[in-house]
């Protein structure tokens, strides 16, 4: 099927949306209060003057010559910070029938007095984000693609063509006591100018409005009209508390550490928020998933699967659109080992937005652990389409390829799941996960020496952690170093949860299965019942 890109003129609704770009509205606007209030001056103040009548039609006309000259001036020409300009973008272009709106969510800047504000400027900022998703005709930057860079920090146009965009939203949030000020600027990348801009000086009560009215301005610059369809599905935060919503972003901030002192930090801070307000979807969603985080990385303890489940189900019932709380019950299914209910969740929560990162990710560690390893590596490579700075679901794929024989193709994907770490660890340099699933992507390109010093960095880094201990294992296993690949093993296995489903189907283990040492500790692992790696 091929895209009509012929040429086309603009219809009566795109020439409509261009007149307000170039702000010719406000400009004869301007020029009408202007003319108005000076014929009535002339009206006034002529006769008593003794001035004749001709001089009264000269200036009616004089105003209605100008006016065609005024409409002139303000299609051409645009009033700038630096003056006054020649506008640049073409009034009539040569467009493609798929020319989609693209826009990427800049984190907001801290503007706040202690400056102690950034987990609630970047939730702020994400649940723009959210809402923005949520409308199908537009095309949305993940968040972690976006979030790598910040707002005021660079030229817009630059930032804009490295994520693929043509617009930017950046924006600020002083936060004092009871009163919030934000301010949010639509930028055009292709040039650098403002599409649309708003203050808000409100009570911080009023933050949910502000980010509603920001999404809806966006929307309605970049799509010139919303259908009531999209003007519904565009609401930011499920909870109208703010007590609530503070509880809720500080657990998400936490929970994004991937540390077990963090994950149990942001299952208090989510219960918080749920004590606040009971009706938090997003909330219960989030708490949720700890409980499925301890049992995957932590302590395969009954009573966590249980609240796991709990939790998301509570979360589908308050809202059942909302594609994340599928997704956290869909993980609560996986740990509890229900494959089947797993994989409808997270169908349901894909229905509902395409693009959920997490649906795709989870999707594809439950396919791993049933087994069915070509249909685990699809889904690892759905859910890197879906967030391109993801490098988990990139290093797994690679994995699978490689276990798989796959060896070429694995060493091409390795090179770009090695870029992929490389860039996340300039911004994020103490995450040893990062290092050690990184390492396995350097092994497929042969590189041992850089691998082992990766593995050895992730080690230093977190030297209790199973997960680390277990991937380590596996690239060591992998370069045929089997007695200290199992003496990490075992490391893994005292240290914290390790499936026995995962191990099974994990072919970086394949040199240990004929293994003593091997044997007895798969006898340990399921003789525990531990459910998820």
């Amino acid at each position: 099927m091929t895209t009509d890109k012929r040429p086309r003129f603009f219809s009566w609704h795109e020439l409509f949306a261009e007149l307000k770009r170039r702000r010719v509205y406000h400009v004869t606007a301007a020029y009408a209060v202007v003319a108005f209030i000076v014929l009535q001056i002339g009206e006034i103040t002529f006769q008593p003057l003794g001035l004749p009548n001709w001089i009264m039609v000269g200036l009616i006309a004089l105003i209605i010559v100008g006016f065609p000259v005024v409409v002139v001036l303000a299609w051409i020409f645009d009033i700038t910070p630096t003056g006054i300009q020649r506008d640049r973008s073409p009034g009539f272009r040569t467009i493609a029938e798929d020319d989609k709106p693209s826009i990427a969510v800049l984190p907001f800047v801290d503007m706040s007095p202690e400056h102690d504000q950034g987990y609630f400027c970047e939730g702020v900022a994400e649940e723009i984000l959210n809402a923005l998703t949520k409308i199908r005709a537009l095309s949305v930057a993940a968040r972690s693609s976006s979030f790598q860079f910040s707002a005021g920090g660079g030229d817009a146009r630059k930032i804009g063509q490295a994520l693929g965009v043509k617009a930017l939203l950046e924006g600020s949030v002083r936060k004092s006591r009871n009163r919030i000020r934000v301010t949010a600027q639509l930028i055009s990348v292709s040039d650098g100018y403002h599409l649309w801009s708003r203050s808000f000086d409100e009570e911080l009560k009023d933050v949910f409005a502000i980010q509603d009215e920001i999404a809806t301005g966006i929307a309605e610059e970049l799509l010139e009209t919303l259908t009531p369809k999209q003007q519904s599905v565009i609401k930011t935060a499920s909870s109208r508390d703010v007590g609530a919503y503070e509880y809720y972003l500080r657990g998400r901030q936490f929970f994004k550490r991937f540390q077990k002192k963090d994950i149990e930090y942001a299952r208090q801070m989510f219960r918080q928020a749920i004590d606040i307000d009971s009706q938090f979807a997003l909330a219960w969603a989030g708490y949720a998933d700890c409980h499925s985080f301890l049992v995957m990385y932590v302590d395969p303890n009954a009573s966590y699967r249980d609240e796991a489940r709990a939790a998301s189900k509570r979360a589908v019932k308050l809202d059942t659109n909302l594609a994340e709380a599928h997704a956290s019950l869909g993980l609560a299914m996986l740990v509890c080992e229900e494959f089947e209910a797993a994989e409808a969740e997270f169908k349901a929560a894909l229905k509902l937005n395409p693009t959920l990162f997490e649906a795709y990710y989870y999707y594809a560690r439950t396919k791993f652990h049933q087994g069915d390893v070509e249909l685990a590596a699809e889904l690892f490579l759905k859910a890197a389409e879906a967030d391109p700075t993801d490098y988990q679901s990139r290093c797994l794929r690679v994995q699978i390829l490689r276990g798989a024989g796959h060896e070429e193709q694995a060493a091409r994907e390795a090179r770009q799941a090695v870029a992929v770490v490389e860039k996340h660890l300039q911004w994020n340099p103490d995450d040893a996960r990062a290092f050690h699933l990184g390492a396995g992507s350097l092994v497929a390109l042969g590189d041992a020496e850089r691998a082992k010093r990766w593995l050895h960095r992730a080690i230093e880094m977190a030297p209790g952690d199973p997960i680390v201990m277990y991937n380590v294992a596996c690239n060591l296993a992998t370069l045929d170093e089997r007695d200290e690949a199992l003496d990490y093993l075992d490391k893994a296995v005292e240290c914290g949860a390790i499936s026995a489903g995962w191990i099974r189907n994990d072919a970086d283990l394949v040199s240990l299965r004929d293994h003593p040492r091997f044997a007895e500790l798969m006898k340990k692992i399921e003789s525990t019942q531990l459910v998820v790696n």
